[in-house]
């Protein structure tokens, strides 16, 4: 992580002082090794009762701000608990959920158990937090840019940009709170509910907007069968949350040519076919 730049390097260097301020504020005692994501440290710990808990915590970014605020607002009701929260250090003190991931189960009916998921999260805009309009004006913009000799087929980038432009001028496009990073590996298993979400970037949003990861990822189970793959995981998805089908597919194809645009951004950064992978998504919930 310090290697991505010196705000980076200067929160890895706060961490070990952070977690010994944290762990004798809250009462906590570490209870095993600590693990990571992508903009995240997760050290599982015993509350001052014993119960077993998480201590997270985020990079300081626009992701990670409102996280506190979308977790107190579920209640966990489809989400992991909040039990307490520092939002000045991006900390969070969470229920600690031992179980599997939706990578464990078959890809459709990880479709249904996300679509059930989605009734439950998708709770009336918040005040406090941005919208999805705030990125994607910014994001379609660059797009915008884009000469036309980029590797996305241009017709694509055409419909993108006008179909943001209908998608945004509705009311609905920031109407509900959504988690914006919805996939497999951020669903685990609970025992209060069988499947609880971890990890929202909340903001208000559609919710159409959460489907394009449902989709794009564990693509290497497609293999042979990408188009007919996807269009299943698309329609289940729909009809299990009882979306309008024009509103996801819009969505996925912007959401997916935004993919497809930092891929190119990134350069040697990016994942080997990932650009590719994004246009197909985009061209088999239409074709």
């Amino acid at each position: 992580m310090a290697e991505r730049g010196p705000q980076w390097a200067a929160w890895v260097d706060s961490l070990p002082r952070l977690i010994r301020e944290l762990v004798a504020e809250w009462q906590l005692r570490p209870d095993g090794p600590a693990t990571y994501g992508y903009c995240s440290l997760v050290l599982p710990v015993r509350a001052r009762d014993g119960a077993a808990a998480m201590l997270k915590l985020a990079f300081p970014d626009d992701e990670s701000e409102h996280e506190h605020l979308a977790l107190r607002r579920w209640g966990g009701h489809g989400a992991v608990r909040l039990l307490s929260a520092d939002p000045h250090h991006r900390a969070l003190l969470l229920e600690r959920l031992d179980g599997p991931d939706l990578t464990t189960v078959p890809d459709l009916e990880a479709c249904q158990i996300v679509a059930g998921l989605y009734r439950q999260l998708h709770v009336p805009a918040m005040p406090q937090l941005r919208t999805l309009t705030y990125y994607l004006d910014r994001w379609t913009a660059e797009l915008a840019e884009l000469p036309r000799s980029a590797p996305i087929p241009h017709r694509l980038v055409e419909q993108a940009l006008s179909q943001y432009a209908d998608l945004a001028a509705d009311r609905a496009a920031t109407a509900r709170v959504i988690h914006a990073d919805l996939h497999y590996e951020n669903v685990l298993a609970g025992r209060r509910e069988p499947w609880l979400v971890i990890d929202p970037k909340p903001v208000n949003g559609d919710p159409h907007y959460e489907i394009a990861p449902m989709l794009w990822d564990r693509m290497d189970e497609l293999a042979g069968d990408i188009r007919d793959g996807v269009r299943r995981r698309f329609y289940t998805l729909v009809d299990a949350a009882e979306f309008d089908e024009d509103r996801a597919r819009a969505w996925v194809v912007v959401r997916m040519v935004i993919n497809a645009m930092w891929a190119i951004q990134d350069g040697e950064r990016q994942e080997p076919g990932w650009l590719t992978k994004c246009i197909a998504v985009a061209k088999a919930v239409q074709d």
